[in-house]
């Protein structure tokens, strides 16, 4: 058994986990990052569409259930880096008035505010290097046939987590939306974060190491002693930080709570695995006369006030054998072919509010993911009415669209089952990421959102570990 001892344990490498662990190891804390898979392989094989959309190579296999309960498998990513390997190129700031409560829409509000956010993201954006594109030619006209013949569309550059060299390089251009990159030109944990920790002394990563149970001195449940994995090795820390994950590390305090008879005293317990969101989005896809050569693509986002909580952003590289994945297998290759050479790819997101009865339930014989969109009916309205409007306007500028939402195993932007808030009545952690009625144990990923915008939360989750890493240095 493993007898060594660290200031402070961290369950899972994605945002939150990484961006938690540098804040910790640069301010001389020592460090152990355990992590569920292992590394990404480098061969090219995550730029092939076959082996990554079709064969689904590297994502999970472990089935779950729904609220209907019929088996489902979620799309996570257990590998070092986590889900910042395959998404999270477009990394954006929550704005402002996205951290207060908004009733009307279900969506509760931070007991932090942005400006106490704001140098975290600031840092985030520093290491990850941001930078923006200039619209290629034919996305630039067409966003002038859509906000010159309607000024409620206004259009933003895309913030991107990639390096200006990837226009060198076609076939990474041509995938890094949803894509992990072998040749380290998209931003990333890994990359970005932890590749900067690897010699240090202070820090370890440990792949392929499942946490089956948090482990504790019986008689004092709320102090976290450290980590037992499913190899049997257990790792001590004076602090232990739950990031696995908005679907992973609320089912391993559930685990936690239930064995050690906290479920029933805890006042917080009942929502460990509630308010759980992933966004209403929606692939969204135009097709023109003309065949389309942009090849980046993903540089332009649209807001319209009329969807307060939503946005329409760019989606990356289409082609025919992008397409004939999601379409039916008898239809010849030449259809999808000339289909997708014509087609322009768009990501419609809404936030989802935050029901409590929407959550992650982790005991029984399968995990299960219970959520329903009649729970959240305002969502549901403007997320229909934001594609009603972007569809006519692709219309007057000459794209006959259609488009498809998501099903629930398209969990990229899980967030929200252990929310934070000042009330352990109300909430699972504190403004700081402590579990409410614990001593030493936090939690660093996106399940502590109790908001999850109209924009990709990975940036916020990177600030927010980031945040808690600092903080936890400090004590």
């Amino acid at each position: 058994m493993n007898e060594q001892h660290y200031d402070a344990i961290i369950i899972g490498s994605g945002a939150g986990g990484s961006a938690c662990a540098y804040n910790l190891v640069q301010a001389g804390k020592r460090v152990l990052l355990l992590e569920k898979g292992g590394h990404l392989p480098t061969d090219g094989s995550t730029l092939d569409v076959q082996q990554v959309f079709v064969k689904e190579r590297f994502k999970n296999k472990e089935p779950w259930r729904n609220a209907n309960d019929k088996t489902l498998t979620p799309g996570e990513y257990y590998n070092v880096g986590g889900k910042t390997k395959w998404y999270g190129a477009v990394l954006l700031r929550f704005a402002p008035h996205e951290f207060v409560a908004d009733p009307d829409f279900q969506c509760l509000g931070w007991p932090i505010s942005y400006a106490d956010l704001e140098p975290f993201y600031t840092q985030a954006e520093q290491l990850l290097q941001i930078n923006h594109f200039d619209h290629e030619p034919q996305l630039g006209r067409f966003i002038k046939r859509i906000t010159q013949a309607d000024k409620s569309w206004r259009v933003k550059s895309l913030p991107l987590g990639l390096k200006k060299d990837i226009l060198d390089h076609t076939d990474e251009a041509k995938h890094f939306d949803g894509f992990a990159s072998p040749g380290a030109y998209k931003a990333d944990a890994e990359q970005n974060l932890l590749s900067y920790l690897a010699d240090n002394p202070l820090f370890q990563l440990l792949p392929y190491k499942e946490v089956s149970a948090l482990l504790s001195d019986k008689k004092h449940p709320a102090k976290i002693t450290g980590v037992s994995n499913t190899d049997g090795e257990n790792y001590y820390a004076d602090t232990v930080i739950l990031a696995a994950g908005a679907m992973s590390s609320p089912r391993i305090l559930q685990k936690y709570l239930q064995q050690n008879g906290l479920d029933k005293t805890l006042p917080s317990a009942p929502l460990v695995g509630a308010h759980f969101k992933l966004h209403l989005n929606s692939a969204l896809l135009g097709f023109s006369l003309f065949p389309q050569r942009d090849v980046l693509r993903k540089t332009a986002i649209f807001f319209n006030e009329a969807f307060p909580h939503s946005s329409v952003q760019c989606l990356g590289w289409m082609d025919g054998e992008m397409l004939s994945t999601q379409l039916p297998k008898w239809l010849p290759a030449f259809v999808t072919n000339a289909l997708g050479a014509r087609a322009y790819g768009f990501f419609v997101t809404t936030e989802d509010g935050s029901s409590p009865d929407n959550r992650i339930i982790g005991q029984g014989d399968l995990p299960k993911l219970d959520y329903k969109l009649k729970r959240i009916p305002a969502s549901v309205a403007e997320h229909r009415s934001i594609i009603r409007g972007f569809k006519t306007r692709l219309l007057q500028a000459g794209f006959l669209s259609v488009s498809q939402q998501m099903g629930l195993d398209a969990t990229a932007h899980a967030l929200g089952s252990m929310v934070t808030g000042n009330d352990p009545a109300s909430s699972v952690v504190d403004a700081y990421g402590k579990v409410h009625g614990f001593d030493n144990l936090y939690v660093a990923d996106g399940s502590v959102l109790p908001r999850s915008s109209r924009v990709n939360p990975g940036l916020t989750i990177y600030a927010w570990g980031l945040r808690l890493g600092r903080y936890l240095a400090a004590l």
